[in-house]
């Protein structure tokens, strides 16, 4: 079975993870020091998105119709 995630994914969620535990990984907008580890993961495949590397499409958000 292929492999869900790529190289340059894994890379990237890694320094990401390297950056958390130094201190130094900052969030998007508000700059805020990120502290979460699932939060750092997500903002490594969101780079590694960014930078054209295999990472599975993010899951919608379902809206309920009333």
């Amino acid at each position: 079975m292929a492999s869900r995630y790529g190289k340059k994914a894994q890379q990237k969620v890694e320094r990401a993870m390297h950056e958390r535990k130094e201190g130094t990984l900052r969030s998007g907008r508000s700059g805020k020091k990120v502290t979460s580890r699932k939060q750092a993961i997500a903002i490594g495949l969101s780079e590694a998105r960014r930078a054209g590397a295999k990472v599975p499409k993010k899951k919608k958000k379902s809206t309920r119709s009333r």
